[in-house]
């Protein structure tokens, strides 16, 4: 996915530091505000999977670091519940200012608390999704509950929220205490989605059933089973995205057209980290990456991976036309393909020994009432397929770099 860094201003006149994540088939489809945990940053590694997971299915995603968090400026102990809310009314406006409203509101803990409460005043949203979200936002006080005593005395406190200080104001307190959350979700007319994971220690599953039923349909709830409630382990926070996309489609409005790569092209693109790479070929979205074992994170084929696709997609696909065209009682066609690099064959120039070169076998499975004869010739024919010649004449290929296509 390609990223942009972005500032914009809280009501307050502080900036505030964010990053919008765009797919690689631009103009996105639909545009998405993603709150993050209390105290977390808008680059916590669960978040980056399921902005990942979200662009690859045509969305753009805006994610920022509330008031006094991350690169934000302004002082964390200044900050309530409420002033979060007034963050996320201004991240909309950005939006809707330089890009496009946001049709999806998406909050992870605390932030899904905040986006149940703020949703109602974002026209353009028709979805919210929620992950881990207490059905209270009261229920924050747990993590500081040592503290609360001192805040209550002092009006404020050094206090330690997952291993990291903060200072913090009675004010805080106040104002969670404030929010009536049981009327705002059952007012609020939106589709919702509930993520939530029956092993969370941190926000218990009872959370999501009391959002569940205070909420009017249309409502939906996926458990995150086996999850904990950072989602620490990937496969997690990539379910979340893969979910998200498909089960928002269907609520978005004026959805834009994205542009797709013209018939004979591929467009791909690579991020700043790893190898994850996203494909467009036509407008067919693909995934590409290398295994674990190679530095890559293995969510999705290879390069070679793709280069034995392409040879053994097209040697089925050519013997599927020859048998059709010659009336071939072919039923079925099975291709095997394996890579190596295998040292070369000793020859006159000794430089050639210690050269490698490309391997491809190829076996074949040819189901059907044939012949010999006709099975020696659809392995002739095999052989005949453009991908197997393309590769075999060493097709010439010339880069250049553009500003733009």
């Amino acid at each position: 996915m390609k990223s942009e860094k972005i500032f914009f201003e809280n009501a307050d006149g502080e900036k505030l530091s964010g990053r919008i994540d765009f797919p690689l088939a631009r103009p996105a489809k639909a545009f998405v505000l993603f709150a993050h945990c209390f105290t977390c940053s808008k680059n916590l590694k669960a978040v980056d999977n399921i902005c990942d997971a979200l662009t690859q299915n045509g969305m753009a995603v805006l994610r920022f670091d509330f008031t006094g968090l991350g690169q934000s400026e302004g002082a964390f102990a200044d900050t309530n519940f409420s002033s979060n809310l007034n963050d996320l009314v201004k991240a909309y406006e950005y939006l809707n200012e330089h890009h496009q409203a946001p049709q999806i509101l998406m909050g992870h803990s605390l932030g899904g608390a905040a986006v149940l409460h703020v949703a109602g005043q974002m026209e353009a949203v028709n979805a919210v999704v929620t992950i881990a979200a207490p059905a209270d936002p009261t229920h924050v006080k747990k993590l500081f509950s040592e503290d609360e005593e001192k805040l209550k005395e002092n009006g404020e406190a050094e206090v330690n929220i997952g291993g990291r200080p903060f200072k913090m104001k009675k004010q805080f307190l106040d104002d969670l205490e404030a929010q009536d959350s049981k009327e705002v979700i059952h007012n609020l007319d939106k589709a919702l989605l509930i993520l939530h994971s029956p092993q969370d220690e941190i926000v218990g599953i009872d959370n999501a059933a009391e959002i569940y039923e205070n909420a009017m349909h249309p409502k939906s709830f996926i458990t995150l089973d086996g999850s904990d409630h950072l989602m620490s382990d990937p496969e997690n926070s990539r379910y979340v995205g893969s979910i998200v996309g498909p089960w928002a489609s269907r609520y978005l409005t004026d959805q834009q057209a994205p542009e797709v790569a013209p018939e004979g092209e591929v467009w791909t693109r690579i991020g700043s980290e790893g190898f994850f790479t996203e494909i467009s070929a036509g407008k067919h979205p693909l995934i590409a990456d290398e295994p674990k074992n190679s530095g890559g994170t293995d969510l999705g084929p290879s390069p070679y991976d793709y280069l034995l696709s392409a040879l053994g997609t097209c040697t089925a696909m050519t013997l599927r036309m020859y048998a059709d065209h010659k009336k071939l009682d072919l039923k079925e066609v099975r291709v095997k393909l394996t890579h190596k690099k295998i040292h070369a064959q000793d020859g006159e120039n000794s430089e050639e020994k210690k050269n490698k070169i490309d391997r491809i076998a190829r076996k074949v499975i040819l189901e059907g009432e044939l012949t010999d004869e006709q099975r020696k010739r659809l392995i002739e024919i095999a052989d005949k397929c453009p991908v197997h010649k393309t590769l075999e004449g060493r097709p010439k290929i010339e880069t250049q770099e553009v500003k733009d296509f």
